[in-house]
């Protein structure tokens, strides 16, 4: 159970610490985007302190929001974001002089680093966030003799925090049997007003070539190996013999983009989507076919569940979370190619049992909200303050509910 809020009315500042952020477009930018939003919006100070993305970026300042701006260096492989560099010295002079009530680290590099470091030294509470499976990722990007060494310095940067969230029970106890202390739940939501089925759009559909009720096979996400696009295209090609009606789309980019326009020329690109336009391609498609097996949550299922799209994943993060099979998606064991190809091709061929999975896939994403996980978030914070106040170093007691017993809101 939730311990209670010892002081649930005092505005918090909170400094945020994170390597990506919008306009900037990824899972963890629009996560982290809408938490410092729906945070503002609670009465809270948030300072943001990233690196800077080129030149040109100049800090964003509004009501209860500045941005602080670090020098940073591209990262190999995704030169879309930056890598922040160590910045513990400015860290701590800053805080000093405006001492935050907590610090937020959303992402790993070595300001994520700085930070914790800066905050431990100042006996502020310091959260943590693990977003993304870098360990995972480095055997995508030729790196992978290094994964344990990844593996190892994220584990030591997170056990450095009061507390680091997890998206899932599942990652909580995945990371935990790797050796990381103090997790908490704090799930992820959906913007309800702009991600639903009445999104479908006839114009976006007659642009990508479809004629009355042809169905789309629909990716969304970034066009990069660790995304799994070689078990996308097998699917979707045995889709199209199964159903050759079968529109295939792919939003999104990335470093793979040019060499998948080249091998498939059948398929439609859509390019990068942001807001309502992103919203309409998702219900504008008929089934979402979701390959990767890196993420620690995946925002993308859940948008798609929330547009109405019948799903097919592996039965893991967010998909397992949400998702029951034959119920409202299909999953595959993770690791399983035949199964995932096999279900992709059947939701290609079989109308019926596509609908229903789609009545069924927007009743799940209506259940859906951020406001609940907001609570959560704050929740998170005012713990670790109060421990901090009252001198408590002795490790974390379970402060939220089970991710299981939480209902919709």
């Amino acid at each position: 159970m939730r311990a209670p809020d010892p002081t649930p009315n005092r505005p918090l500042f909170v400094a945020v610490v994170t390597e990506t952020f919008p306009p900037e477009v990824n899972g963890v930018a629009r996560t982290i985007g809408t938490m410092v939003d729906a945070l503002r919006g609670r009465g809270h100070r948030i300072e943001l302190v990233r690196p800077r993305q080129g030149r040109s970026d100049a800090p964003s300042n509004a009501p209860r929001f500045e941005e602080v701006l670090k020098r940073g260096m591209p990262i190999p492989s995704y030169r879309e974001l930056r890598l922040g560099l160590p910045a513990k010295r400015a860290l701590l002079a800053r805080w000093r002089g405006q001492r935050p009530d907590v610090v937020h680290v959303v992402t790993e590099g070595p300001l994520g680093w700085s930070a914790v470091g800066a905050a431990r030294q100042l006996g502020v509470p310091v959260a943590s966030d693990f977003h993304t499976n870098f360990h995972t990722y480095s055997r995508h990007y030729r790196f992978g003799q290094f994964a344990g060494v990844v593996a190892g310095y994220l584990r030591a940067l997170h056990n450095r925090a009061d507390c680091t969230m997890v998206p899932t029970s599942e990652l909580k106890a995945e990371l935990e049997a790797a050796g990381f202390r103090r997790l908490e739940v704090v799930g992820r939501g959906i913007d309800r007003g702009v991600f639903a089925p009445d999104r479908r759009d006839e114009r976006v559909r007659a642009g990508w070539g479809c004629r009355g009720d042809e169905p789309v096979a629909l990716y969304v996400g970034r066009l990069a190996p660790e995304k799994g696009l070689a078990l996308f295209v097998e699917a979707a090609l045995a889709a199209r013999v199964a159903n050759p009606a079968l529109r295939v789309v792919l939003v999104g980019d990335g470093p793979d983009a040019a060499t998948l326009r080249r091998r498939h020329p059948e398929f439609v690109f859509a390019g990068m989507r942001f807001g309502e336009d992103l919203a309409a391609h998702y219900a504008s498609g008929d089934l979402f076919v979701f390959p990767s097996a890196t993420e620690t949550f995946g925002n993308v299922t859940t948008e798609a569940l929330a547009s109405g799209l019948a799903v097919v994943a592996f039965d893991y993060a967010a998909a397992r979370q949400y998702i029951r099979h034959g119920q409202s998606g299909l999953l595959a064991r993770p690791g399983d190619r035949d199964a995932f190809v096999a279900h992709t091709q059947l939701l290609a061929a079989d109308a019926v049992l596509r609908s229903r999975l789609r009545a069924q896939a927007a009743l799940v994403g209506a259940g859906l909200s951020w406001p609940r996980v907001i609570d959560d978030l704050e929740a998170v914070f005012r713990h670790l303050i109060a421990r901090r106040q009252a001198g408590d170093r002795a490790g974390s007691a379970t402060f939220l509910r089970a991710e299981g017993d939480r209902a919709p809101s």
